[in-house]
């Protein structure tokens, strides 16, 4: 994973979707949306337009008044608080695995696949076979997939070495602390809150391993914390639910 040297500032409809994620409950009124868009460098009129077409895109949903996310940002959301709300349950060793079992598949139902297996924080250990520790209190939607056959193993070896192979967790680390310092070091608000959507991606393909899988260095934990001080942020310059 490769960190971009210069990150692009946010569209306007991404800045109003960024406002969305980051506030709780996900809900603002037009006035609250409008000012976070100035505080962004975000016209009132760019921002106006942005939300119609995060609505008609199905992104943003009108309740009233007020914006609230859409079904596929819910989505969205519930897979980043993941991290938060999901991986405490103890492990008992055990992986959960996924295995393709149908072939002759058409191309885009096989990337369709790969993405909800990788979305679920499965890593692939050889072509088809997909795996990461049950260490999560979620169900695996990917479960009900016909083209899969899922179970419960428990391989022999080091635990270690197969997170290992399933992915780079060194990488995974420089990057992260990468952003972190990208982050620090950063403090006009438009470039800010594009650091901040890059660090929430990047927590997105945390595998959210058990303790005993990760390394001593690894800042999962502690970017999350720079997440939620962010959004402190942003309630501090009254960009807010209400």
């Amino acid at each position: 994973m490769t960190i971009v040297a210069e990150i692009k500032p946010l569209s306007a409809r991404s800045v109003v979707l960024s406002l969305m994620l980051g506030v709780m409950p996900h809900r603002m009124k037009p006035a609250d949306l409008t000012r976070g868009g100035e505080h962004f460098g975000i016209p009132a009129a760019t921002t106006r337009v942005a939300l119609t077409r995060a609505v008609a895109a199905g992104d943003l949903e009108r309740d009233g008044s007020d914006y609230v996310l859409g079904q596929r940002l819910l989505a969205r959301q519930r897979h980043q608080d993941e991290a938060v709300l999901d991986a405490e349950r103890p492990w008992d060793g055990t992986w959960e695995t996924a295995v393709v079992t149908a072939v002759g598949r058409p191309g885009p139902e096989r990337a369709a696949l790969r993405d909800a297996l990788t979305g679920a924080r499965l890593g692939e250990l050889r072509e088809g076979v997909w795996m990461r520790p049950a260490n999560l209190r979620r169900d695996p939607t990917y479960a009900d997939d016909p083209t899969l056959t899922c179970l419960r193993s428990t391989p022999d070896g080091d635990p270690l070495m197969l997170a290992a192979r399933l992915w780079d967790l060194a990488d995974w680390t420089r990057s992260g602390r990468a952003i972190g310092r990208l982050l620090a070091r950063t403090t006009e608000p438009a470039p800010r809150l594009a650091v901040v959507a890059h660090l929430v991606r990047h927590l997105a393909t945390d595998p959210l391993l058990p303790p005993g899988l990760l390394p001593d260095d690894w800042p999962g934990a502690e970017l999350r914390a720079t997440y939620a001080d962010y959004r402190d942020e942003l309630r501090a310059v009254g960009v807010s639910s209400n």
